[in-house]
C-alpha cells in the first residue's frame, strides 16, 4: 500500500466494531453514522488533497521506495526539511489551518520519535525502540490516520496529578499476559478518536519517576476490545458549504478515552515501565520537529484570516477607517512573525542526534505561548470588523430564491461592486470561521493544544537559561567609563 486516497481511507473504518459513543448512543458504524458524514468528507478529502497535489505531498519511502505522505519523511538534511516545509504548507492550505490535527500532525512525531532511536533505546529498552521503529515504517507505508491522547485527567485539582482520585483515572499499567501488557484508567483529549485508524499513548508531561506503571508510551487500533471513545457534541453540521465552508466537512471531534482493561500487544509496547525514559524522550527533538507542522498551520490560519479581514473591510467600505486599518495591520504582524519565526528556526536547523534533522527550537519555543493569545485575538478582531453585518447573511436558498433575491439584491448588496451573494458567502465564512459552535472550539483549540500559555512561556524561560550564559549585565557593569574630552 501507498499514500492513500479519500475512498481508501474510509473504507479502513467500515464497521470495524470500535466503541464510539455520541450523546448517549453507541455508534455502530462511524462511517454510516448521520452526524458524522461531513467529518468523514473532510478527512477523506485531506487524503485526495495529497494526492491532487502530489509534486509537494508525497515522496518515496525510504526503505520500500513506496510513495507515502511527506510527513512520514525522517528529515537528515536542511533540504529535506525545505521539502517537508512545501508539503506541510500545501496539506495545512487544504482547511486554511482550521483543521488542528489532520494525521500529519502525530505523524511527524512518530518520525521524529523513529528518527533518534538512541533515545527511545536508553536503559535497556532496545526492543521497545525497535518496535517504535518498526511501527512508523508500517504507520508510513500503511499511511495509516494516527491520533494520540497525552494528557491524564485531573478530577481533583486539590490534589497532586497522582494522589487518589487523580491516580484512580489515571492511565496505568494493570496486568501482564503471554502476549502483551494490560492497561486500565483514561486520557484525554483525542481529537479525531472516532475517525482515526490507530490512537497513540506517549508522554504529554513529566510523570513521578516512582511510578513506572504510568511510563507508557504504545500505539494500537481503535477496534481494540476494551478501548472506549467518548465523544463531546458534534458540532458540524449538515449544511451547504457556501452556508457553512467550516462546519460542513472540518468538525475533528474531540473525545474522552477510556481504557478497559485493554491488553496492548507486546510489539505495539515502545516503553512499559521506565519513568527517566518517559520523561527524557520529549526533551531532545520534539520541539524542533512537530512546532514545524503545527507553526505553518498557524501560519497559514493567519494569513487566511487577515485576507478575510481586508476582504470584510472592503465589503462594507470601512477599509481606511483609521480603527479598521489598525486591526488589519496587527492581523498581517501576527502572520508575518509566524511566517519570520518558521524562517528562523529553519535556517538554524541541525542534527539533534541520529542523524534526525530538526529546526532550532528557540524560535518555536517563543510561538508556542505566544499563538494561544494571538488566535483569540484575531477571532475577536473578524468579529469587530464584521459587526453586525455578521448576523445579516442571507443562506444560499435564500439568495436563490426568484422572490427574495431582488431585495437582497438591493438591501444587502456590498461596496463598490460587490454584490449580495459575494458579501452573503464573506461574512458566512467569517462567522463559521470565528462566531459559530465549531469556531469556538477551535479558538478553545488554539489556547490549550500545546499546553497553556502560563505553562510554555515558563518552560521557554527555563529553556532560555539553558541556550547560552546570561552575562551581559555584569560585562556592560564592567566596561572602562569613557574618557572625557577637551
Amino acid at each position: 500500500m501507498a499514500a492513500r486516497t479519500g475512498a481508501e481511507y474510509v473504507s479502513g473504518l467500515c464497521g470495524d466494531g470500535r466503541e464510539v459513543w455520541i450523546g448517549g448512543e453507541r455508534v455502530q458504524d462511524v462511517t454510516a453514522h448521520p452526524a458524522f458524514q461531513g467529518s468523514l468528507r473532510g478527512i477523506a478529502g485531506f487524503f485526495d488533497w495529497q494526492h491532487r497535489h502530489a509534486e509537494e505531498c508525497i515522496v518515496a519511502e525510504p526503505v520500500s521506495g513506496r510513495r507515502t505522505g511527506i510527513s512520514h519523511l525522517i528529515p537528515r538534511s536542511a533540504d529535506d526539511l525545505r521539502r517537508r516545509h512545501r508539503g506541510l504548507e500545501r496539506l495545512a492550505r487544504y482547511s486554511m489551518g482550521m483543521l488542528g490535527r489532520t494525521p500529519d500532525y502525530v505523524n511527524l512525531t512518530f518520525a521524529g520519535f523513529a528518527g533518534q532511536p538512541s533515545l527511545w533505546s536508553a536503559n535497556c529498552n532496545e526492543q521497545g525502540a525497535e518496535n517504535l521503529k518498526n511501527f512508523q515504517r508500517d504507520l508510513a507505508e500503511r499511511d495509516l490516520a494516527l491520533t494520540h491522547t497525552i494528557i491524564h485527567p485531573t478530577v481533583d485539582g486539590r490534589i497532586a496529578p497522582y494522589d487518589g482520585i487523580n491516580g484512580e483515572v489515571a492511565l496505568r499499567k494493570v496486568g501482564e499476559t503471554g502476549d502483551g501488557i494490560v492497561v486500565r484508567g483514561s486520557r484525554i483529549l483525542a481529537t479525531l478518536g472516532p475517525f482515526a485508524d490507530e490512537i497513540a499513548v506517549y508522554p504529554g508531561q513529566p510523570i513521578p519517576k516512582d511510578r513506572p506503571d504510568v511510563a507508557l508510551v504504545f500505539s494500537i487500533p481503535l477496534a481494540t476490545p476494551g478501548l472506549k471513545i467518548i465523544c463531546r457534541d458534534h458540532y458540524g453540521v449538515d449544511a451547504d458549504p457556501f452556508d457553512k465552508p467550516f462546519s460542513s466537512r472540518f468538525d475533528e471531534q474531540d473525545a474522552f478515552v477510556v481504557f478497559d482493561d485493554v491488553e496492548i500487544p507486546r510489539h505495539r509496547v515502545f516503553l512499559d515501565g521506565d519513568p527517566a525514559t518517559y520523561n527524557a524522550v520529549m526533551a531532545r527533538g520534539w520541539t524542533g520537529n512537530v512546532m514545524q507542522q503545527t507553526c505553518i498551520r498557524a501560519m497559514v490560519k493567519l494569513e487566511f484570516a487577515y485576507e478575510l479581514c481586508c476582504r470584510m473591510a472592503e465589503a462594507v467600505g470601512t477599509s481606511r477607517r483609521p480603527e479598521v486599518t489598525q486591526m488589519l495591520g496587527e492581523v498581517w504582524s501576527y502572520a508575518a512573525l509566524t511566517r519570520a519565526a518558521i524562517r528562523a528556526a529553519e535556517a538554524d536547523a541541525h542534527d539533534f542526534g541520529d542523524g534526525a534533522w530538526f529546526c532550532a527550537e528557540a524560535p518555536f519555543r517563543a510561538l508556542r505561548p505566544t499563538l494561544p493569545g494571538w488566535m483569540p485575538r484575531v477571532n475577536e478582531i473578524i468579529k469587530l470588523i464584521g459587526s453586525h453585518n455578521l448576523l445579516a447573511t442571507p443562506s444560499r436558498a435564500g439568495l436563490e430564491n426568484a422572490e427574495l433575491r431582488p431585495w437582497l439584491d438591493r438591501y444587502l448588496p456590498g461596496a463598490g461592486d460587490g454584490d449580495a451573494q459575494e458579501r452573503s458567502r464573506l461574512f458566512r465564512t467569517a462567522w463559521d470561521f470565528a462566531g459559530s459552535a465549531l469556531g469556538a472550539r477551535t479558538e478553545l483549540y488554539e489556547r490549550y493544544y500545546l499546553a497553556s500559555a502560563a505553562r510554555t512561556y515558563t518552560l521557554a524561560h527555563v529553556a532560555a537559561q539553558k541556550d547560552r550564559t546570561w552575562d551581559q549585565v555584569p560585562a556592560f557593569w564592567a566596561q572602562p567609563e569613557a574618557t572625557p574630552h577637551g
